[in-house]
């Protein structure tokens, strides 16, 4: 195809919407398509759905433009925007002859340019007769506002607080009325300023004196300038024909699409589109709108540039304009945009602006080498420096994706500050991350006090006679006459034309250089549709320890969502850790929030560097401890021993914990002292390791305590017996060695006592002459059966006893024995060798146990066949017999992080054959996502292989 390919990330900002993006990414594999293929620049394919034929689908990548046959009313729906993720990852290929329905959408497209393009025929008389009726109407509702602008400020801005928002939309329903919808939006918002939130009087008097303004611009529109009249009709709200704007003169150039802004006030969502010329350096605005319950459009796509005709509407400052021509294919805009500047020229930029068209509030910057500070500023090599807006403050996605190196930033400088939109770092587009909370940060005043305390009372109580206007550091003579409102304007319009560069705000210090590889970029690619919910939620996990083993770093726009999904759930931190690279650690040391990756980091000094243990970070040191324990693990006691008194209590933990690594007899004396730490974790991770340690203090001192309240009467005649004398009370020696406190629910104190003193002995002081299967069948019918069973299982448990919980699990399948509880018991189910527990999964399928889901979540894996055998068939009965679909909905998310992935084909096949019986398409849905999942887990392991 003459067309480049797209990027992942220029497709999903393709996307209207975020739950169109998610369900293309899954409908993203080739098993979904029962054909596709390309056609010079158009896409097409038949994507599967929940109805007997497949969507006809059509994409003109070169408009772009989009067609299915689905009834979604979002362009591009979800199977467009899959058939570009399969075209962008090289899954679609060109040989395949096209379907009629492509020829038929081509040539229907062509014929609907041609019809476009002819020229209209037009009533010139009813037209102007129109307009000049729409012109008096307009002209008596701006009146109207002249005289409520001049009550506003007689009766004070006092009064307005007081009053709240009602009399706003009063003047707003007026202006409507009017045929002034434009200057009717912007009354109407200031009715959410008055009396609320801080500086409002001085941003409600701002606004007030922008709407005299240009009030006094209509009232003398005849003698205006047409660039400027034309700037002031628009803010009124009188409308220009698209059909006029394309007949003025086009503008041809490479135009880049530098960002997107949505902005929905409840009864209408607006895009803005922000363009800047590659040759002309010129920018451009292009607007897109769409009603409640419609999608906007998305033929300009961030990112890319393409190049064509522009045609804009007239004005002081002309910046909207409309897509007359495409004269070529849309195309990726890398390593960078051309046409970046300094922040000295931008702002004089912004001045010029404001002096075309006051009541502006906002422009396209594209600034070159910023940086982020600390304190929400970018910064340039000069040490100039542009604030972020409120929202933007802490731009993570910049530090991250940058590093804290120079980038080029795309943006909107408004009075507020700097709202960016997306920045060229190293080669790669990254899109700006949506604003944040505001939080407190501070706002000054931008007009003179003295007017803000006049408008405030009101000029009825305090008449306003000023001859000058104070605006910075300057005093603006005024006019013979001046009204409050027109001396705001002009302080208004005068300061904010005059800021300059801040300085003193420094950028943050870079991130070091990576020492390691990146992860393949498919997979980097695929790590991103994890974060952002496109992909299956519960394989990150996965993908993280497919990352860790593989050894790479994640790409670095991807970390803020890794780390936010860590700060979450504990479990993956570790993982997270190993995978964030140098600019991982970097970026965490800048957040609170995040310093856990530091911690959890391994760190890369060699074992024998004693700076390591005294300077790094508490992760390099334990990765430090844990490789000396590996070659050395006296040495490594030793320095544990040396510094424990002045370790934290949260070090001490993590630190007792690497002495598995290595341990030894040599360690139980440092552990059993580590048993009278005031801090909790601290003992339970030395009770872990003690439990784990033959021979050691403790085991001796629980074992002599289990042989003193359970022992085997050995009976010439019957089967032996096991008497039981229970421990009668918790005793501060039995609470040091790790008895808990409290027992549980529904346990005596005695059973309870029984239960932990048999859990801290070890195994072997039961198993002298017989195995574990005979130990445990002695307490069958024993008055202290329950307590017994639970204490060889939490031993077993607690000692890694694979052959004692064999015995265990199979005790507790038989009838008329004391069962044990869930937690114990799911726990045994995790040291069972993989074969048995698969054995016990398949037999609970077909018994049809509902804990069969259960048992499968907790396989290790892989999987022997017998266990994916039972799952399918299960499924395929289920899907056909079960009266309820959740139940198989439920099989299927259990199967599906767990199944091996070559199972795929057959749930494809079995989908297939129970669409073609008919069966209802919930629970077609429910085995086509599990083969699509297993399609995804072995793309994914693919990627690192």
């Amino acid at each position: 195809m003459p067309v480049e390919r797209w990027s992942a990330a220029q497709v999903s900002a393709a996307a209207p919407d975020a739950s169109s993006l998610k369900s293309a990414q899954k409908l993203a594999a080739p098993t979904s398509w029962e054909q596709r293929g390309a056609v010079d620049d158009v896409l097409w394919g038949l994507c599967r759905g929940s109805g007997k034929n497949p969507y006809q689908v059509c994409v003109d990548v070169a408009g772009p433009a989009y067609k299915c046959s689905c009834p979604s009313r979002k362009f591009p729906c979800k199977h467009a925007l899959a058939l570009l993720f399969l075209w962008s990852s090289g899954e679609v290929g060109e040989g395949e002859p096209a379907p009629d329905f492509v020829t038929e959408w081509r040539q229907g497209r062509a014929e609907r340019a041609v019809k476009a393009a002819a020229p209209k025929s037009t009533d010139p008389a009813a037209a102007a007769k129109r307009a000049g009726q729409r012109a008096e109407r307009v002209a008596a509702g701006v009146s109207e506002l002249r005289r409520w602008l001049d009550d506003q400020v007689q009766q004070g801005l006092a009064a307005a607080e007081r009053a709240g928002h009602r009399p706003f939309e009063t003047m707003a329903a007026r202006l409507v009325d009017a045929q002034a919808p434009a200057v009717a939006g912007t009354v109407r918002r200031l009715g959410g300023i008055a009396g609320i939130g801080p500086q409002w009087a001085d941003r409600l008097l701002g606004e007030l004196a922008l709407l005299q303004l240009l009030v006094a611009g209509h009232d003398r529109l005849a003698d205006l300038p047409p660039e400027l009249a034309a700037t002031v009709r628009s803010r009124i709200g009188f409308p220009v024909a698209t059909e006029d704007v394309l007949a003025g003169e086009p503008v041809r150039d490479r135009w880049q699409v530098l960002g997107q802004e949505d902005s929905d006030d409840g009864a209408l969502t607006t895009r803005r589109t922000w363009l800047l010329g590659a040759d002309r350096r010129r920018f451009a605005l292009h607007l897109s709108f769409a009603a409640p319950g419609q999608t906007l459009a998305t033929d300009l796509v961030p990112g890319t540039f393409f190049e064509g005709d522009l045609c804009f509407y007239p004005g002081a400052l002309p910046l909207r304009a409309v897509i007359k021509d495409r004269l070529g294919p849309t195309r990726p805009l890398l390593p960078e945009p051309i046409g970046a500047t300094g922040l000295s020229a931008a702002l004089e930029s912004w001045a010029a602006a404001l002096a075309a068209e006051p009541w502006r509030t906002g422009l396209p910057v594209l600034l070159a080498g910023v940086a982020p500070s600390a304190d929400g500023f970018l910064t340039d090599a000069t040490g100039e420096s542009l604030p972020l807006a409120a929202g933007h403050r802490e731009p993570w996605w910049l530090l991250a994706a940058a590093g804290g190196e120079p980038a080029t930033v795309a943006g909107e400088w408004t009075p507020a500050g700097l709202r960016p939109l997306a920045a060229w770092a190293g080669g790669r587009f990254v899109l700006a991350a949506p604003p944040g909370p505001a939080g407190s940060a501070p706002r000054s005043p931008e007009l003179p006090p003295d007017l803000l305390a006049t408008a405030l009372v009101g000029t009825a109580r305090r008449p306003f006679t000023a001859t000058t206007v104070a605006a910075g550091d300057a005093s603006i003579p005024l006019g013979g006459e001046t009204s409050l409102l027109e001396a705001a304007a002009t302080a208004l319009t005068y300061r904010r034309a005059g800021i300059t560069p801040a300085t003193g705000h420094p950028a943050v210090t870079p991130a070091p250089a990576e020492t390691g590889r990146p992860v393949p970029s498919a997979a980097g690619v695929r790590l991103q549709r994890l974060l952002d919910g496109s992909g299956p939620q519960d394989l990150l996990s996965q993908w993280l320890g497919a990352a860790a083993r593989w050894g790479g770093h994640v790409p670095p726009e991807t970390l803020p969502a890794l780390f936010d999904a860590g700060r979450r759930n504990s479990v993956i931190r570790p993982a997270i850790a190993r995978v964030a690279g140098e600019r991982g650690r970097w970026l965490a040391g800048l957040r609170p929030d995040w310093g856990w990756v530091r911690d959890e980091a391994p760190g890369t000094a060699a074992p024998d560097n004693p700076e390591t243990w005294h300077t790094g970070t508490p992760g390099e040191r334990l990765a430090h401890l844990t490789r000396l324990r590996t070659v050395d693990p006296a040495a490594g006691l030793a320095l544990l021993r040396e510094a424990w008194a002045t370790e934290a209590p949260e070090d001490r933990a993590r630190f007792v914990g690497a002495l598995s690594t290595g341990l030894s007899l040599a360690d139980d004396g440092f552990l059993d002292a580590a048993l009278d730490d005031r801090r909790k974790e601290v003992r339970e991770a030395a009770l872990d390791l003690l439990q784990r340690l033959p021979g050691s203090a403790l085991g001796q001192r629980m074992a002599e305590r289990a042989r003193a309240a359970v022992r085997i009467e050995r009976r010439a005649l019957g089967r032996d017996r096991l008497i039981v004398t229970p421990p009668e009370e918790l005793t501060p020696e039995l609470r040091r060695d790790g008895l808990a406190a409290k027992p549980a629910r529904g346990t005596g104190v005695q059973a309870w006592l029984l239960e932990e003193v048999v859990a801290g002995a070890p195994l072997s002081t039961w198993t002298h002459d017989r195995g574990p299967a005979k130990v445990v069948e002695l307490a069958r019918g024993n008055d202290w059966e329950v307590p017994l069973l639970h204490g060889w299982a939490k031993a077993a448990i607690a000692q890694g006893a694979a052959e004692w919980a064999t015995a265990l699990v199979h005790h507790d399948s038989r009838e008329r024995t004391g069962g044990l509880r869930e937690a114990v018991r799911w726990d045994l189910h995790l040291l069972l060798p993989p074969a048995d527990l698969a054995r016990i999964a398949a037999d609970f399928l077909r018994r049809e146990d509902h804990l069969a889901h259960r048992l499968l979540a907790v396989h290790p894996g892989p999987w022997p066949d017998e266990l994916a055998v039972a799952v399918i068939e299960t499924v395929a009965l289920r899907a056909r017999k079960d009266k309820h679909s959740w139940q198989l909905a439920e099989l299927c998310r259990a199967a599906a992080p767990v199944m091996p992935p070559r199972y795929a084909p057959h749930l494809t096949k079995l989908a297939d054959q129970l669409h073609r019986d008919g069966t209802d398409p919930a629970r077609i849905r429910a085995v086509t996502e599990l083969a699509r999942t297993l399609t995804f887990r072995h793309e994914m392991l693919q990627e690192f292989e």
